[in-house]
């Protein structure tokens, strides 16, 4: 068997593997099937033998031409972070060989989602990330080409569409409640309080570098319609992201019990933290994103459909409409390519230990798979590699972390040009 027979088995395996884990009918299978006859190219655009990732799939990976594509650098794999492990933060230039160039550091991130790495929206040259100096959590601005930095003093979760604003939270009670999506570092200051008055959200000025809390934790426990916790479940924030306008941001109210488990309800507010909206509070509310100003993407239960993605309107007690059909019956990272024509999402491991980051055509419901990527065994729990797919500016191109290649986590390009136009 030659070389090029033996991949196209090897591809042939993979996909009738990945299929038949989602759990689908043989009809539905060939049509997937079908989709995926034809995957697009992938480039590995960092090498070890150290690791490389980015992290969250809601934040501005490439930059608004898209040549530079931003990541983490560090030398080891499956642990928490500790305190004085240290991060790289980098670009990869797409024009210039994949050349790695590295621009700062940080002691301040978790597997998921790292320091909060984005480019700053509105601007061309700057980057965000946030760090921990002299006891406390703060946020690097930097020039990437004059390498002019400044720290704010608070760090940043999300940021508004004209790059000045930012909303955050509390990084030590994530980690102490959540470990993967808070800071090794400093310990939770309000550990035995599960409902804490000055502990919860606050809105950052970039600019000015004011902050203000906006949305403690025990005034969100005031807007439940149904008491669902007792009074020993811990409450807390997390995954906060602004609407494409700035207006208003999502906020997911979590709380968890003494034996672990926690519930979820999605909530949104504007800048001021006001006019808070119950969007979804059935308690099972996982990833999102904003489909417009109005309406947010989730996955989440509602019935009669049970489990999937259903876009939801801003407001409490607003119209869900499911979308869920196929492979959206299932939990992924989801985004929509410029235009809303397709979903950009992802599967988790299947039995086979493959991953499908793939394509969703809103209107037909077609699936596309952009490839089949195996994360082995090792990477599990916190320090899991989901492939957490970022889109370039102009939808053509997709970048995924993975550690299929053998070389741990390493980020990879998927030109997806051929499919979208």
């Amino acid at each position: 068997m030659n070389a090029l027979d033996t991949k196209n088995t090897r591809r042939s395996f993979l996909k009738r593997s990945a299929l038949c884990a989602l759990g689908l009918n043989w009809a539905a299978r060939a049509a997937y099937a079908a989709a995926a006859s034809d995957l697009p190219p992938v480039r590995t655009i960092t090498r070890g033998p150290k690791f490389h990732w980015f992290g969250y799939y809601d934040k501005l990976q490439f930059d608004p031409s898209g040549r530079y594509v931003l990541g983490m650098e560090v030398d080891f794999e499956h642990r928490s972070p500790r305190p004085d492990d240290v991060i790289k933060i980098g670009m990869i230039d797409l024009q210039d060989g994949d050349r790695w160039i590295e621009l700062g550091q940080s002691t301040a991130w978790g597997w998921q989602q790292g320091c909060m790495l984005q480019w700053r929206p509105g601007f061309d040259r700057e980057i965000v990330w946030n760090d921990r100096e002299d006891g406390r959590y703060v946020c690097r601005i930097l020039d990437v080409f004059s390498r002019k930095q400044r720290t704010v003093e608070k760090p940043i979760y999300t940021l508004s569409a004209d790059g000045r604003t930012a909303v955050g939270l509390d990084f030590a009670r994530v980690n102490d409640v959540r470990p993967g999506y808070g800071y090794a570092g400093l310990p939770d200051v309000h550990a035995d309080d599960n409902a804490p008055a000055d502990s919860g959200i606050y809105r950052l000025d970039l600019e000015t570098g004011e902050s203000k809390l906006i949305v403690p934790i025990a005034d969100v426990l005031k807007t439940v319609r149904k008491r669902e916790w007792n009074d020993k479940c811990k409450h807390y924030f997390n995954h906060l992201l602004f609407n494409p306008d700035g207006s208003r941001f999502i906020m997911l109210h979590r709380w968890r019990y003494p034996d672990g488990h926690r519930r979820t309800r999605m909530l949104t507010a504007d800048q001021d933290g006001k006019d808070l909206r119950i969007v979804d509070d059935n308690g099972l509310t996982s990833h999102f994103i904003w489909r417009d100003a109005e309406s947010i993407l989730a996955f989440s239960e509602q019935q009669p459909h049970g489990r999937g993605f259903f876009v939801f309107q801003d407001k409490t007690g607003g119209d869900v409409e499911f979308v869920g059909r196929g492979i959206l019956k299932r939990d992924g990272h989801c985004s929509y390519l410029p235009g809303g024509k397709w979903i950009l999402n992802d599967t988790y491991p299947d039995s086979n230990r493959n991953q499908m980051p793939h394509l969703f055509h809103v209107a037909t419901g077609k699936v596309v798979p952009l490839g089949y990527f195996r994360s082995a065994p090792e990477y599990t729990g916190e320090w899991r590699c989901d492939t957490h797919p970022r889109f370039s500016p102009d939808g053509t191109k997709v970048v995924i972390d993975s550690p299929h290649g053998g070389h741990g986590r390493q980020l990879h390009l998927i030109d997806i040009s051929d499919i979208v136009n």
